[in-house]
């Protein structure tokens, strides 16, 4: 028997063995479970895929600049085409926008007035670097917009991150196309090394070469620090004239000079450093000496404020400033107080350079010195000394009726110079140490009385290169009482003297070496008295300028007045000690003004307030329950107020504060208003003393009467409720439970509490009845608005009464209008036949009047022919019989006429007047 077996049959066979496989091998049934998966995922991804995003493609850009701007818009991105434009032009600034940036559009109209003017020296490429196909996105990224690069020549970019306004981006142009200057006669040099910039000085010889060694060097290195520094505090010249260059002692063609004002200048070392353009750039940009410095806050936020107001504190001073100003008097004075600051060296003369550049070729550089000075230094020669410190002896004689006053100096003659400029240098751990080993020695130099000059040479430590001169002489007492009479800003100890010479019970301390100014007199003193006060104060301040016309924000957050016109502010921002402190606005932004104001603060006990903000926008209502308190009005609200005063701590961002309001207003109801006020401050618009300061917020306060000293805080695990509120208040309001109270004051206490009771029934009393009247007010309102509604309805219907009346008045309207313009037609009409028959009654009266003279003509020729014909009258009597009735007849037929035609006429006038 056969038996036909399907492929279903002989497969089964096979997969037998493979699944028993499977079964003692778990592990290979998993992996086929998971290849399955996958595979199952796979295809379920292919059929179940859904159709691909549409995108919509992004609107072709436009021209951003106008047409006749002189800037080149490149509003496709054409980055290829703007590197080919600046191959062909010396100087090239690109301004790099986004069409929908908001700072973009605001720097356009800047970009365009500074292409107005510098378009004949520069090229001004502006380039979309938003359009997603040009180049420009494609290969530039960046972060913010608007970016400003400047190309000089193959040189760039040169970014410029300044104020996006007209007169700093042509400033800064200019000073790229102008990297150095040119410094040709001692005058310009020395209002070159003047300036309160740091300059570095170049001097190249063009004799010898048209492009001497190191010169495009040199030009670079200026080009790199506007790089780097975008604020280009750095000044670059160079110097062509042997004679010139040696005033700062450059002798050698390609040498590079750093002038600085309180420091020693420098030389460029080429013997330590290659003379390359990165070099020079980093060797001025880490020896330069920043007496002043400019903040240009980009308005965007930045850690630029905090961390220079980090270093110490600083002197924020706000002026109206435009770069392109030749010159700056406020700026000058500001410099040179800066100047005399930070003039720390006083025994040396600070600038010799500049002194003798000034006396060699400026006719009004006064160089002369007062008749005192110059006997005090035919007196003391020693002064001759670069690094001297005025020491006082620690012990006097009880004998000698002079004191011993000592020059301290450094004796320079040996060592190694620091450099070849001829201003030495001083180094303060050597004057300290050489203090401290005479101080060890002073009994060696004491004199009783003596008329010498005593000096004597001594070694401060092993060095054979480095020697100290200590030199003595002996001061009368009434150059002492001279001195004693200048005034200083530092209350420094005081000697006091009997009449035999000896000391006082005063005690008097060892002067510090930063104190020598209170006991000899400085040579080389000038108009300021704070000359070298950074150097001998432990409140050194930072001096910072900023353009009023940019950042005067900032000035009236610290206090400036928002109505002044003239925008001039300085105050002192101390930042460890959260205070500031603001120059009287009433006094004018002068030098001595500035100087009494440094003084002032840098003294031990400074007389200087610290200024409070106060908000000047908030506006006073007697009728409002809550009392709004501000800087000005805190202390006599709160402290001279004879009331217990609830004060709440907010700020307009708290949400939770905001939330208290009610209850605050419901609780100034129900307190007394004779004896309790209910306040609220905001403490990010008013500053308050420290010890009336808070770190949370809401807080609540409460000032209790006749013990305002005693405020209480309100406990912070309460929650801020009524009757929460007023358990803190009748708690708080009575006397201090630490304090002894008596029987009467016990009495006291409980009748001030009953009458708070007996207060707050009536409040009660008051609240009810006013919600009675409230419940029928409210009936009241209901029937008025039901009224009102019958009233509504009434109205509608005479409304749509109104409209029908409209409607058919409308229609009459304009079937009279239809009636009239018919009407105005007839009149039109006949108003022409009446004219035609004006003229044809004119034609007829010409007629008639042509007739009266004919007939007028015939009647004359008739009576001549009579008078002629006399003698022949028998013979023609039938003739003229018969003429005679012939012009009878005519004369009568035309008389008929005429009257036909009046008749006519008079038909027609009555006719008209009748119409």
């Amino acid at each position: 028997m056969s038996v036909c077996a399907g492929p279903g049959d002989a497969a089964a066979p096979r997969l037998r063995p493979r699944a028993a496989l499977m079964a003692r091998r778990p592990e290979l049934l998993c992996g086929a479970a998971i290849v399955l998966g996958c595979a199952f995922l796979v295809a379920l991804k292919v059929t179940c895929s859904r159709a691909k995003d549409v995108t919509m493609p992004a609107k072709l850009p436009v021209n951003f600049f106008s047409t006749k701007s002189p800037v080149i818009d490149l509003f496709r991105g054409q980055l290829d085409y703007a590197d080919q434009l600046r191959q062909d032009s010396e100087i090239v600034l690109y301004f790099f926008y986004a069409p929908w940036c908001g700072q973009s559009i605001a720097a356009r109209e800047e970009i365009e007035h500074v292409a107005s003017r510098l378009s004949d020296q520069v090229l001004f490429v502006a380039v979309n670097c938003w359009w997603n196909q040009g180049k420009c996105r494609k290969q530039k990224h960046f972060f913010y917009f608007p970016v400003i690069h400047l190309y000089h020549r193959s040189f760039g970019p040169i970014e410029y991150k300044g104020p996006m306004s007209a007169v700093y981006i042509e400033k800064f142009v200019r000073r790229v196309m102008t990297p150095l200057l040119y410094i040709s006669s001692r005058s310009k040099l020395l209002d070159f090394l003047s300036n309160y910039e740091p300059g570095v000085v170049g001097f190249f010889e063009f004799n010898a070469s048209p492009q001497p060694p190191g010169y495009l060097t040199f030009f670079t290195s200026a080009l790199h620090s506007l790089k780097k520094d975008y604020l280009g505090t750095i000044r670059f010249g160079v110097v062509t004239d042997k004679r010139v260059a040696e005033e700062i002692s450059l002798v050698h063609s390609g040498s590079v000079y750093l002038h600085r004002h309180a420091n020693t200048s420098l030389i460029y070392p080429k013997d330590i450093m290659n003379f390359t353009a990165e070099n020079i750039c980093k060797w001025a940009l880490e020896n330069r000496e920043m007496l002043i410095r400019w903040l240009r806050p980009h308005g965007g936020k930045s850690l630029l404020l905090n961390n220079e107001l980090k270093k110490g504190p600083a002197l924020l001073i706000f002026i109206p400033y435009n770069p392109l100003a030749e010159i700056h008097p406020l700026l000058d004075e500001i410099t040179k107080v800066a100047l005399e600051y930070h003039k720390c060296n006083k025994s040396q003369a600070a600038e010799p350079d500049l002194q003798h550049l000034g006396d060699s070729d400026s006719p009004a550089f006064d160089s002369s010195v007062t008749d005192a000075h110059l006997k005090f230094s035919e007196t003391f020669p020693i002064a001759k000394y670069p690094c001297c410190n005025t020491v006082v002896l620690p012990q006097w004689h009880s004998i000698s009726r002079t004191h011993n006053v000592c020059e301290l100096c450094v004796n320079q003659t040996l060592g190694v110079k620091p450099n070849k400029v001829h201003v030495p240098h001083c180094n303060f751990l050597e004057i300290e140490a050489a203090l401290d080993s005479f101080y060890l020695q002073e009994h060696t130099f004491f004199q009783v009385i003596s008329n010498t000059i005593e000096c004597s040479n001594f070694l401060s430590f092993y060095s054979p290169f480095s020697y100290y001169t200590a030199c003595c002489r002996t001061v009368n007492r009434h150059f002492l009482s001279f001195i004693s009479s200048e005034k200083t800003i530092f209350q420094t100890p005081k000697v006091a003297f009997s009449s035999h010479g000896k000391k006082d019970n005063t005690q008097f301390s060892i002067p510090h070496i930063e104190d020598r100014n209170c006991f000899i007199p400085d040579l080389n003193i000038s108009s300021t008295n704070i000359t070298g006060l950074s150097c001998r104060t432990n409140k050194t301040l930072n001096l910072y300028l900023l353009d009023s016309n940019l950042f005067w924000i900032y000035a009236e957050r610290l206090g400036a007045s928002r109505s002044t016109h003239l925008k001039e502010f300085a105050a002192i921002v101390d930042l460890k000690e959260e205070v500031h402190y603001v120059l009287d606005q009433n006094q004018s932004l002068v030098g001595p003004t500035l100087e009494n104001f440094i003084k002032n603060f840098s003294v031990l006990y400074s007389p200087l307030k610290r200024h409070l903000v106060d908000d000047p926008s908030v506006h006073f209502h007697e009728q409002h329950v809550v009392t709004e308190v501000t800087t000005n009005t805190f202390h006599k609200t709160v402290f001279l107020s004879a009331k217990n005063v609830l004060l709440l701590y907010y700020a307009q961002w708290c949400g939770f504060c905001a939330s208290l309001n009610h209850i605050f207003i419901q609780l100034a109801r129900l307190l007394p208003p004779d004896s309790f006020t209910v306040a609220r401050i905001d403490v990010t618009r008013n500053d308050l003393p420290w010890e009336f300061m808070t770190d949370r917020l809401p807080t609540i306060l409460f000032f209790p009467h006749q013990r305002k000293e005693q405020s209480v805080k309100f406990p912070e695990d309460f929650s801020v409720n009524l009757p929460n509120l007023l358990k803190f208040i009748l708690h708080h309001s009575s006397l201090s439970p630490s304090e002894p109270c008596t029987k009467e004051c016990l009495h006291k206490e409980s009748v001030l509490q009953q009458g708070h009771i007996s207060h707050l029934e009536r409040e009660i009393q008051k609240l009810r009845s006013e919600i009675s009247a409230l419940h029928q007010a409210h009936d009241q309102l209901e029937a008025q608005l039901s009224e009102a509604r019958r009233e509504e309805q009434r109205l509608q219907q005479q409304k749509h009464t109104l409209e029908k009346q409209h409607k058919t008045l409308q229609l009459h309207s304009e079937q009279l209008q239809a009636t009239y313009d018919q009407k105005n037609q007839e009149l039109l009409e006949m108003a022409e036949k009446l004219h035609e028959l004006a003229d044809a009654s004119e034609n007829l009266l010409k007629e008639n009047a042509l007739l009266r003279i004919l007939v007028a003509a015939r009647g004359e020729k008739l009576q001549r022919k009579d008078e002629i014909k006399e003698p022949l009258q028998s013979e023609q009597t039938l003739s003229e019989d018969n003429d005679l009735s012939l012009s009878t007849a005519t004369a009568i037929s035309e008389e008929k006429r005429i009257d036909n035609i009046d008749t006519i006429e008079t038909e027609h006038s009555s006719g008209n007047r009748t119409e």
